[in-house]
């Protein structure tokens, strides 16, 4: 499907503050990380699944699932505040240096959204070719009382506002007038390689959206997100 040499990168640091070790979390009996590297490895449009943590538990649970720990991340690159790019950066540098390999772009493959699956994967990376863009990220669409045309700010007195300054509410009184508004959902992101070189932000000028059924975009951060997903989980299972 895909010409572009890309692999799939799963960040899945030791540490957590909603729930411990979160990639880890048993859902359904299985720890969050697998679903994961099942969705990467199942994916024919990936070359590899790569995990990068810092974690020798982590390590040794990814590699018995399928997935490849070529290297240990960094300490300083597995910190609360660490964002993504230097440990995306790490992963392409460690690759070229040590084994002499190199791709084209890469998927983002967050433990935290366990419903992905191969085909968003796919789309992704099909999007990102097709449409020459820097990266693409999979998003819901924004509907009713959440469009940002419908949100409000309080003003210095304490007084309801709109949000986005210099639109007339009136205009858009029906949610049938609302512009078409998303929101990254974090279930895929595919970059190319170029991109992350190239630009501080890591997802460059020219991002593709990919809308995706909100369904399978909950995002695990609390205890309560795993009862929910489970329970979401169990009726797509009802629905096969």
């Amino acid at each position: 499907m895909n010409r572009i040499k890309s692999i799939g990168i799963i960040p899945a640091r030791g540490g957590s503050k909603g729930i411990k070790k979160k990639n880890l979390a048993l859902l359904k009996g299985k720890p969050l990380i697998e679903y994961a590297i099942r969705a990467g490895l199942k994916c024919t449009a990936l070359d590899r699944v790569i995990v990068s943590t810092d974690d020798p538990e982590i390590a040794d649970i990814a590699r018995n699932l399928g997935a490849e720990v070529p290297f240990m991340r960094p300490e300083a690159l597995a910190q609360d505040s660490t964002p993504d790019r230097p440990v995306f950066l790490h992963c392409v540098d460690w690759l070229a240096q040590n084994e002499g390999y190199h791709f084209d772009a890469f998927v983002n493959l967050r433990c935290t959204t366990p419903l992905k699956k191969a085909e968003h994967i796919e789309a992704a990376l099909q999007m990102l070719e097709q449409q020459e863009c820097d990266s693409v990220r999979s998003v819901d669409r924004i509907h009713g009382k959440h469009h940002p045309y419908w949100v409000l700010k309080a003003d210095a007195q304490g007084y309801g506002v709109s949000f986005i300054e210099g639109i007339d509410r009136r205009q858009y009184h029906q949610r049938q007038l609302l512009p078409p508004a998303f929101a990254i959902n974090a279930v895929v992101d595919a970059v190319k390689v170029i991109t992350l070189l190239k630009y501080e932000n890591l997802y460059g000028e020219k991002m593709g959206l990919l809308e995706i059924d909100p369904i399978f975009a909950i995002d695990i951060d609390q205890e309560k997100d795993l009862i929910l997903c489970e329970a979401v989980m169990e009726k797509m299972d009802e629905l096969v």
